[in-house]
């Protein structure tokens, strides 16, 4: 099983083939993911990614989710999963509003075209 920082990497990088314009970002977000009992806090570093353990002080956006959510979506999710994810309260976003805006509207509109290509 790959290690957690690993995996991290793995799940922003497909979401960064998938949805290229996320990957023109540069931003530290906050992951934090909770277990049985034990919390894990990444300082995840965008575009590349960078990957560390730790607590990170300049981070704009945070994102929460049980590492269950996370092992599912990591290798083989896409962002449509995690859009539904965020939708039902599995993941937690918080942070600054206007980067929260921005990969709102980079995503949707991104599944907008989706969803028009699968029309055609």
């Amino acid at each position: 099983m790959p290690r957690p920082q690993e995996l991290i990497a793995v799940a922003v990088r497909n979401l960064e083939r998938e949805v290229p314009a996320l990957a023109r970002l540069k931003i530290v977000v906050r992951l934090e993911l909770k277990g049985r009992g034990d919390v894990q806090v990444f300082r995840v570093r965008l575009p590349a990614p960078e990957v560390s353990k730790g607590e990170p002080d300049d981070a704009r956006l945070e994102v929460a989710m049980s590492r269950s959510v996370f092992n599912r979506w990591a290798e083989k999710g896409h962002v449509a999963d995690w859009r539904d994810a965020y939708d039902h309260g599995d993941v937690r976003v918080t942070g600054d509003p206007e980067v929260r805006k921005l990969i709102g509207t980079v995503i949707e509109r991104h599944l907008a075209r989706a969803q028009l290509r699968k029309a055609h």
